[in-house]
């Protein structure tokens, strides 16, 4: 089935909002990551008191991920849009005004639920377009949300250089969001325009959607590791300088951003099977390969393959949960999205404990193992996923 001109051109607002909301969605994370040592600084906070509320917002994502799929499949993405990128905007804020550690717990839960409620409205969203697009493009999305991250952390970064103060930053940021969240919500696509999808044989139900989920929580852990070990790897385990150090993840975040663009294209070329299966391989040699050689050039390289294979997995698999049940879409996305946000927050600490019985370079194996689990579960994603979305005519 092909669209008419007229159709598409609400189509590709529909398409360009989304892509605003994933944009968002990375700006919010990256200013607040980048400006968590001011917050340390000016409460005072020693390295386990912020711990303590960075697990607060851990929670909150969470909490906000299972709320949001039974709010979206029962109100729809279209009505929740506004409320929850406001709302994750504008909670953004509250954390530069704590005055002590309960009440920055408080603020970081109420945070960090707004942040999971936008999380699964957004990928639900991806998916309806997806389906109304009859073309892949979800990887797309997940491009869009890691430029948003870069640039997030960019201008936190720039603020910090410049003296602001965390709380002027995150009101700039919160400005921002919420001018692009009203033009993004205005431009969302109609419930109507959403073809119905049938369900693709063996669903599995619960227990489907959950193996989706252990896929995704393999390949956070991989993220998690990428994210707190790679710069302590280089450094510590190889013996490189500090700054070539951080080249490791800046490796792995480039790599990963440049999969996700050309993702769309892969998929519709191989298939969202074979591309999980190459792309498990690709991220489970390189990072393996890198290991076994333990140079720090290597390493670079072996972490910049591991974001290159990682990159399409998680679009691929969000895509596959979401099409299964199309009516119960949010719920299936917040399961697959809380088991792998667990495994990028409980995957760190795994690799550092099992760092202090057999060594960092061995625990770092954990990732490569887990990408290879990926790739040989990868037909899971034919058996679940919904009829598949064949490439439109170059025409339409």
């Amino acid at each position: 089935m092909t669209s008419s001109p007229l159709d598409r051109v609400p189509l590709r607002r529909a398409r360009v909002a989304v892509c605003l909301l994933f944009g968002l969605y990375g700006v919010i994370l990256g200013t607040w990551t980048a400006r968590i040592p001011a917050i340390k600084q000016g409460l005072r906070l020693t390295d386990g008191a912020l711990s303590l509320g960075l697990l607060a917002f851990a929670a909150g994502a969470i909490i906000g991920m299972q709320a949001a799929g039974r709010l979206v499949d029962r109100y729809g993405t279209g009505r929740l849009l506004l409320p929850v990128v406001l709302a994750d905007g504008v909670l953004l804020v509250s954390p530069a005004f704590a005055p002590d550690l309960a009440v920055l717990a408080g603020c970081l839960l109420a945070f960090g639920t707004a942040h999971g409620l936008l999380n699964i409205t957004m990928n639900t969203a991806a998916v309806e377009v997806q389906r109304a697009w009859q073309a892949p493009i979800m990887s797309s999305f997940h491009a869009v949300y890691s430029v948003g991250g870069f640039l997030g952390a960019a201008v936190g970064g720039l603020c910090a250089y410049a003296g602001l103060a965390a709380t002027t930053t995150f009101l700039l940021v919160a400005a921002v969001v919420a001018g692009t969240g009203l033009v993004a919500a205005r431009r969302r696509l109609a419930p109507q325009a959403v073809p119905a999808a049938e369900s693709g044989p063996g669903a599995g139900g619960l227990p489907g959607v959950t193996f989706l989920g252990v896929l995704v929580f393999c390949c956070l852990v991989g993220e998690g590791a990428a994210a707190d070990w790679s710069s302590v790897y280089l450094r510590d385990s190889l013996g490189s300088t500090a700054g070539f150090a951080a080249a490791a993840y800046a490796a792995f975040s480039i790599m990963m951003m440049a999969g996700r663009l050309v993702g769309d294209r892969l998929t519709a070329r191989l298939g969202a099977v074979r591309l999980v299966r190459y792309s498990g391989l690709l991220a489970a040699a390189g990072l393996g390969t890198a290991l076994l050689i333990g140079h720090p050039l290597a390493g670079v390289a072996g972490f910049g393959l591991l974001g290159a294979g990682l990159a399409c997995i998680a679009p691929q698999v969000f895509s596959a949960a979401g099409s299964q049940d199309p009516a119960r879409a949010g719920q299936a996305i917040a399961r697959v999205a809380s088991l792998g946000f667990l495994g990028f927050v409980v995957g760190p600490l795994v690799i550092g404990a099992l760092a202090e019985l057999v060594g960092l370079p061995a625990a770092l194996a954990v990732p490569a193992v887990l990408a290879l689990f990926v790739a040989a579960a990868a037909p899971a994603l034919r058996l679940r996923a919904a009829a598949p979305i064949a490439p439109r005519s170059a025409t339409t």
